[in-house]
């Protein structure tokens, strides 16, 4: 009996230990179940905390950028600083020469047009684009989408071509500045040769004018022909070196440095030509000029050509594309209105044009007047 008492106890514990491991494996397999539902279910949460978490680290790196990032000092500073960039040439050069050759007053009318529907939208995108992703052109571009970084490089390069052929006009103007202090002036008249018998003006400057002379043979002392070298003319070199000078010590420190000269290079020209208008409206004949300005010449603005010429004096004269628009803009908050900036530079932009254009029309009517009696009297 006790063997047998053994052997069904033996028996016994065989079967609690194969119910004991069955029952730990169903707990593992629910166990194993539980855990895959929960990661399911966690799942979601988890996806809605990693999108939250990445809008943190977005949030986090954009203030981050809004940190390190130079910003100006004052929000008249940044105004001057885009108004002297898309203010140049194109609007005291060009856009009188294009009024004068298309139809005077009626080029008027599609450069306006052409400026709302087109100029303005554009004008609005760049800054918008800057002020958001808070980079420079190449960066921008790059943000975009890295295969576009190229043309943000383009726009670099175009802008320093641009830049070299700006310095070399400021060279000339400061040329001319340091000639100016002499009485009478050195272009005033022309040159006389002396010779043993006689004194006679030199004959090139007879035929042409002595401003003209001035310029070709005393400014420039450009050779007879694009085969003769000429040599090296040293004025203009240290003219040349004294601008180049000025612009990186004006940049030298960014923003830091070039948002203080803005105060001068950007109202100073409105200064001169404010002058100018007014010296050139108290010359006889300066009223003809202005007249013949703002009489339009209605059947020319028909042709497609008008049109070409004023939508690429909107891009020129706004600086559209260059990449300095959204490199101004980049240093701004993320809150400016940059709605506000876009139309109140881009009508500052064109009534300096039309007071540029004042000042070179009252200018013709004098030259005009002046020829104009020249003739009566032969």
């Amino acid at each position: 009996m006790p063997k047998n008492n053994k052997a069904v106890k033996r028996e016994l514990d065989d079967d609690v230990t194969e119910s004991v491991r069955d029952l730990l494996s169903n707990e593992d397999t629910c166990d194993d179940s539980f855990k895959k539902s929960s990661l399911m279910v966690g799942g979601e949460g988890d996806g809605k905390e990693l999108s939250q978490d990445t809008d943190v680290e977005d949030g986090g790196s954009d203030a981050e950028d809004d940190a390190s990032r130079p910003a100006w000092n004052s929000k008249l500073q940044y105004i001057l600083a885009q108004v002297g960039f898309s203010v140049g040439l194109g609007n005291v050069w060009r856009f009188p020469y294009l009024c004068q050759k298309n139809g005077g007053g009626a080029y008027l009318v599609p450069y306006l047009i052409l400026l709302i529907v087109i100029g303005i939208p554009l004008f609005f995108l760049e800054l918008s684009v800057g002020q958001r992703i808070r980079r420079g052109s190449i960066g921008v571009w790059n943000y975009i989408s890295p295969r576009l970084g190229g043309i943000g490089f383009a726009s670099c390069v175009v802008c320093f071509f641009v830049a070299l052929y700006y310095n070399v006009i400021i060279g000339w103007s400061l040329f001319y500045f340091s000639q100016s202090f002499q009485q009478p002036l050195p272009w005033h008249e022309c040159p006389l040769v002396k010779n043993q018998t006689n004194t006679y003006v030199v004959d090139e400057c007879d035929k042409s004018s002595a401003t003209t002379y001035y310029w070709y043979r005393q400014a420039l002392d450009i050779s007879d022909s694009i085969a003769e070298g000429g040599g090296l003319n040293w004025r203009m070199t240290v003219c040349l070196l004294a601008a180049w000078s000025m612009v990186c010590l004006a940049m030298i420190k960014g923003i830091q440095s070039s948002g203080k000269v803005m105060y001068f290079s950007s109202l100073f020209p409105y200064v001169v030509l404010i002058c100018f208008l007014v010296r050139a409206l108290l010359l006889k004949g300066s009223w003809d000029g202005i007249r013949h300005m703002f009489t339009p010449k209605l059947e020319i603005m028909l042709e497609a050509k008008v049109w070409r010429e004023a939508a690429t004096q909107v891009f020129f004269a706004l600086g559209l594309g260059f990449g300095g628009v959204i490199a101004f803009s980049s240093y701004n908050k993320r809150d400016n209105n940059c709605h506000f900036d876009a139309v109140l530079v881009s009508f500052i932009n064109f009534f300096t044009s039309v007071l540029a254009t004042l000042v070179v029309f009252a200018v013709l009517g004098f030259k005009a007047n002046i020829m104009n009696a020249k003739c009566i009297i032969k």
